[in-house]
């Protein structure tokens, strides 16, 4: 079932679609030359079915631009995971379907013309980079925290990729051993291939985990990270103690962030940006893992909300699709 969200159409000029490519859903956006959203549509990502996800994508493409009464002049797709340099594959991408699949050519024969594909939260980061939360900033990070934890980073408003693309896989750092061991959690393994990844415990899914390991909930049986905000918020003292456990990994990891990069800002995103508790306690946390006189930058909500992915993805269409 399609979650369609229609704004006044532009009268005329080019318009760009963006996708964004998620664990549970694949969200559209139609952009205007100016980059502002005239159209919005979902879908469930189809996550285990390849030619499913293609047709889906394809459908989501062929409504919008009826709707729109023209064809897209170019059309972006940002994608989870890590495009093969060499084989042209997806690895490491929490769409099990996408896996040792080359989309971009899959989808091109569907649509018959090109698609400009790149890293899904390298896209959110460039989006609130240029005209978002960090808008004129001479530097900034964008962390995504939902279905998985990955990032991009942004100077001068232009994206960072790096000599493999992988710039901003900060969901990929492993988890200092003794900050396991102070919150006595074991060494999780990560679809990635790598042990002990950021990932598994700061992201959505992984609060969902700490939960879980906490409360031994079965497997089948885990609350998602809502439902584990709402057990806190209820007096549920394992949800209590799995925020505060989650809070202190997600600062240890921000903190890096800052040695590494030291960001003029970090923008978060995905489902666990809507959480106000994040930005008044994550400060505070983040700066108990640096040295003294280490300034925490601000650590701000998104201005593009659910759709910065997706734009970013547009802005970048446009930009390829301009040589």
């Amino acid at each position: 079932m399609t979650d369609a969200e229609h704004a006044a159409q532009p009268a005329q000029g080019p318009v760009y679609l963006g996708l964004d490519i998620g664990g549970t859903k694949i969200e559209l956006v139609a952009c205007d030359e100016r980059l502002s959203v005239v159209q919005r549509e979902r879908i469930a990502t189809p996550t285990t079915d390849f030619e499913a996800f293609i047709a889906g994508i394809a459908t989501l493409v062929q409504q919008a631009e009826a709707r729109l009464g023209r064809a897209a002049t170019a059309i972006g797709l940002g994608m989870p995971g890590v495009t093969d340099a060499a084989s042209g594959c997806q690895i490491s991408s929490n769409v099990p379907a996408l896996n040792g699949r080359r989309v971009a050519p899959a989808l091109q024969q569907r649509l018959g013309r090109p698609v400009h594909m790149g890293n899904d939260c390298q896209c959110f980061a460039l989006s609130e980079a240029q005209g978002g939360a960090a808008d004129g900033l001479p530097s900034m990070f964008g962390a995504i925290l939902g279905t998985g934890a990955g990032g991009g980073f942004c100077v001068d408003g232009r994206l960072v990729a790096g000599y493999n693309g992988l710039a901003g896989e900060w969901g990929h750092w492993p988890v200092p051993a003794a900050l396991l061991q102070r919150h006595g959690l074991p060494l999780l393994d990560c679809p990635c291939g790598l042990r002990g990844c950021l990932e598994r415990y700061v992201s959505g899914s992984g609060l969902s985990t700490l939960y879980r390991l906490r409360s031994a909930t079965p497997q089948g049986q885990t609350l998602d990270a809502a439902q584990v905000h709402e057990r806190a918020a209820l007096g549920d003292a394992l949800a209590r103690e799995a925020l505060a456990q989650h809070l202190d990994l997600l600062a240890q990891g921000l903190a890096g962030l800052v040695l590494a990069l030291d960001p003029h800002a970090i923008v978060l995103g995905g489902g666990l940006s809507k959480l106000q508790r994040l930005y008044d306690e994550l400060p505070a946390a983040v700066a108990r893992h640096l040295f003294r006189g280490a300034r925490v930058p601000p650590i701000l909500a998104p201005r593009f909300g659910d759709a910065g992915g997706a734009r970013g993805a547009a802005l970048l269409a446009r930009q390829r699709s301009r040589g």
